[in-house]
C-alpha cells in the first residue's frame, strides 16, 4: 500500500486557529520547561490525567513518532480503541490529537480550547503545556482503550510527564538535539529522557549509544523501574533476503514481515512498539495483529514518498521525490543509510533542506557528503527562527557540496527540472525540518489521516 496520506483540497483558517494564535501569548518564552504550571491547571480541570485508559509514554530523540505510529496501528488490528497525542503538528493542529482513531473535530478543538483558557485565565503557561493539557482533558472525555502519549521535549520536566503510573515507559534511540534547553552531552540528555521512568513500570529502551546506555542504566535503578533492554531482554534480527525481521523475549520468537514504512532503522522502532505491548498486562495482543499493523501502520513524513501531487508536476518525467522531517546528526544516518540501499543511487541526489537555526547543519549535512550531488537551501516560511538560507548553502559549500538558495520549495524542484541533464532521472530529497515537511505536505495537497 501506499505511505501516502489523503488528498484533500485547502481550507481556510478554522476558529481553533485564532485560539491557539491566542494562547501563544500566554508565556513569554516558547519553551520553559517546568511542572508546577501544568500541575495548577490539570487541578483546576479536575485532575484529567488521572482519568485516562492505560498509558504508554514515549520518550527518546528519534523514532517516537515511528513508534507511537506502530503501537497504534498493532493496538487497532488487534481491535482496541487508541488515543493518541504527538507533536508537533505538519499541517494543522489536529494531528496532535487523535481521539479513538480519528483526529478532534473541529469543534470539540474549539471547546476543549476555551475551556483550558478560562480555567488558566492569566496566568503564564506555555503553549505547549497548555494545549498538552487539552489533550488530556479530551481524552479523558472519550472512551478508550489506550492511550500513548509522545513526549514533546526530553521527558523529566515536559509536560506530558504528569501521568503517575503509566503500564509501560519506552525510551527511543538518543543523539544529540535541543542541547539548548537539555544540555551538552549525551549523559545530560539521557538524563532528561530518562525522567519519565517509573516505580515498577516496564521501562522499554532501545539501543543506545555510549553514556545514554550507562545514564539510562543508571536511572532505571535509581527509579525503580523494570528494565526491559535491547539485547538483553528483547532483541530483533532483519533478514533482507526473505524481507523478514525475528522479534525475541522470554515469551517466544516471532517471525515477522518488515515494516512497511521506509528505512532500516523502521526495525528498531518496529521492535519497541512490539516490546511495549508484549510487556504490559492490560491489553491481550494476538500475534496476528502484529502482522497486521506492522504491514498498514502510517507516519508521513518518515522517508515518505510523494508521488503524482503538483509538486511532482515540476520534477522532470520519472524524478524519485522523497520527504523526511529529520534535522539532526542521527536522523541525516538513516536518510544516508535509506539513500545507499536505494535502487537509483546511480542518478544524482539533489537534497532541499530548510532548518531552524538552532540545528547543527553542518553536523545534519555531514553524513550526506558522500551522496548528495546538490543542496539547494529554503526558508520556512512562517517560522522566525529559521536559518538563513545562505548560511545553509554555505555550510553545504563547506562539507565539499555544491550548495545554492531558491525562495521555496517550488523554485527548488524547478530547478532541479531545469538544470537536470538529459538521460538521468533526478532524486530528490527534502529534508531539515518538520516544518519544511508541513510545508511540503500542504503544497502536495496531501494531509496526514
Amino acid at each position: 500500500m501506499d505511505n501516502n496520506p489523503q488528498e484533500v483540497p485547502k481550507t481556510p483558517a478554522k476558529k481553533s486557529d485564532h485560539i491557539l494564535a491566542r494562547l501563544m501569548d500566554l508565556h513569554p518564552k516558547v519553551i520553559d520547561l517546568k511542572l508546577d504550571r501544568m500541575h495548577r491547571l490539570l487541578a483546576i480541570l479536575g485532575h484529567p490525567e488521572r482519568k485516562l485508559p492505560p498509558v504508554i509514554h514515549v520518550a527518546g530523540t528519534n523514532g517516537k513518532g515511528s513508534t507511537t505510529a506502530t503501537i497504534r496501528a498493532i493496538a487497532e488490528a488487534a481491535g482496541y480503541r487508541v488515543h493518541v497525542y504527538t507533536s508537533p503538528h505538519l499541517v494543522r493542529f489536529h494531528e496532535r490529537i487523535r481521539l479513538a482513531g480519528t483526529f478532534i473535530d473541529e469543534g470539540d478543538l474549539q471547546n476543549i480550547l476555551l475551556e483550558c483558557e478560562a480555567a488558566n485565565g492569566p496566568d503564564p503557561i506555555t503553549y505547549f503545556e497548555i494545549t498538552t493539557a487539552a489533550a488530556l482533558l479530551a481524552f479523558s472525555r472519550s472512551p478508550a482503550d489506550l492511550c500513548i502519549l509522545e513526549v514533546g521535549l526530553g521527558g523529566r520536566l515536559d509536560a506530558t510527564n504528569v501521568i503517575d503510573d503509566p503500564v509501560v515507559t519506552i525510551i527511543t534511540p538518543i543523539s544529540l538535539d535541543h542541547q539548548q534547553f537539555l544540555g551538552d552531552s549525551l549523559a545530560e540528555i539521557a538524563f532528561e529522557k530518562a525522567g519519565i521512568l517509573k516505580a515498577g513500570t516496564p521501562a522499554i529502551i532501545a539501543d543506545q549509544m555510549g553514556s545514554a546506555d550507562s545514564i539510562i542504566k543508571e536511572q532505571i535503578l535509581i527509579r525503580g523501574a523494570d528494565a526491559v533492554l535491547f539485547g538483553q531482554d528483547w532483541t530483533i534480527k532483519p533478514d533482507s533476503n526473505t524481507k523478514q525481521f525475528t522479534y525475541s523475549d522470554k515469551r517466544g520468537t516471532l517471525v515477522l514481515p518488515m515494516p512497511v514504512l521506509a528505512g532500516h532503522h523502521q526495525v528498531m522502532n518496529a521492535g519497541l512498539a512490539i516490546a511495549a505491548l508484549r510487556h504490559q498486562s492490560v491489553l491481550e495482543i494476538p500475534n496476528a495483529a502484529i502482522n497486521a499493523g506492522l504491514g498498514w501502520v502510517r507516519w508521513p513524513a518518515r522517508l515518505q514518498r510523494i508521488k503524482s501531487t503538483p509538486l511532482n508536476s515540476l520534477l522532470p518525467s520519472g524524478s524519485h521525490l522523497w520527504l523526511d522531517g529529520g534535522h539532526n546528526h542521527a536522523a541525516a544516518i538513516v536518510i544516508r543509510d535509506f539513500l545507499s540501499r536505494y535502487g537509483h543511487v546511480t542518478e544524482p541526489i539533489t537534497l532541499i533542506i530548510g532548518m531552524m537555526g538552532t540545528k547543527d547543519i553542518a553536523g545534519f549535512l555531514k553524513p550526506l557528503t558522500s551522496l548528495i550531488t546538490k543542496v539547494i537551501a529554503v526558508p520556512i516560511a512562517g517560522e522566525a527562527g529559521g536559518a538563513n538560507p545562505a548560511a545553509l548553502a554555505a555550510a553545504a559549500t563547506d562539507n565539499g557540496i555544491n550548495g545554492v538558495i531558491a525562495k521555496d520549495i517550488s523554485a527548488a524542484l524547478k530547478m532541479v527540472d531545469s538544470q537536470h541533464k538529459t538521460g538521468t532521472t533526478p532524486i530528490v530529497m527534502i529534508a531539515g525540518s518538520l516544518y519544511l515537511a508541513g510545508i511540503a505536505l500542504k503544497e502536495a495537497g496531501l494531509y496526514p489521516e
